[in-house]
């Protein structure tokens, strides 16, 4: 029987996480094994097992905490004492810059096409686009229609794929999202 490995530190909940995000947005969720994970890391797949039950739940978590993380960004400028105008251009700029800045963490969230983990994950979508909704409507002076609201968020969307992977941050491409976030306001008023 052959020793036990020594590890330098704990493996955590976060680690795990931090291996399979980049494993995930690189190979595509069914390309990509508890084991690989466990092998990037160095240590034993057994090991993940302590913190997550399955791939899919890894995977999930991945999702919930990058869609806590946009929606905090949301939250964080709609408590900003700033005019409607400004606010809602901050809403559009925070998340091109969400988007940009984190871009696997995005991929993972928008992106990745398996049936299995869209159909596990399209809760947090849904909320993240709630909240973008009613900001948006309340800083409108509820005068923009639910449509609008949806192409505004594509268009966000639209613009955040188009850079991704193609930037390596947002300040690349920080005044094209500030004219971009102009013209969408200008669309709606």
């Amino acid at each position: 029987m052959t020793p036990r490995k020594t590890v330098q530190q704990e493996l955590t909940r976060d680690m795990i996480m931090n291996a399979a995000r980049d494993l995930f947005a690189d190979k595509g969720y069914e390309h990509v094994s508890m084991r690989q994970i466990a092998k990037e890391l160095g240590y034993s797949h057994g090991a993940l097992y302590y913190h997550f039950k399955n791939k899919a739940e890894l995977f999930y978590a991945l999702v919930e905490s990058h869609f806590t993380m946009l929606n905090k960004v949301l939250e964080n400028i709609m408590e900003k004492d700033l005019e409607p105008h400004e606010k809602l251009k901050q809403i559009f700029i925070g998340y091109i810059e969400f988007g940009l800045t984190y871009q696997s963490h995005y991929e993972i969230m928008f992106l990745i096409k398996d049936q299995e983990v869209r159909n596990f994950i399209n809760q947090e979508p849904n909320r993240t686009y709630e909240s973008f909704a009613k900001s948006v409507y309340s800083l409108c002076g509820k005068n923009v229609k639910i449509q609008d609201v949806w192409s505004i968020f594509l268009s966000l969307h639209g613009f955040v794929t188009h850079y991704c992977r193609h930037v390596v941050g947002f300040e690349e491409v920080k005044d094209l999202a500030e004219a971009h976030a102009n013209f969408l306001i200008k669309a709606i008023q």
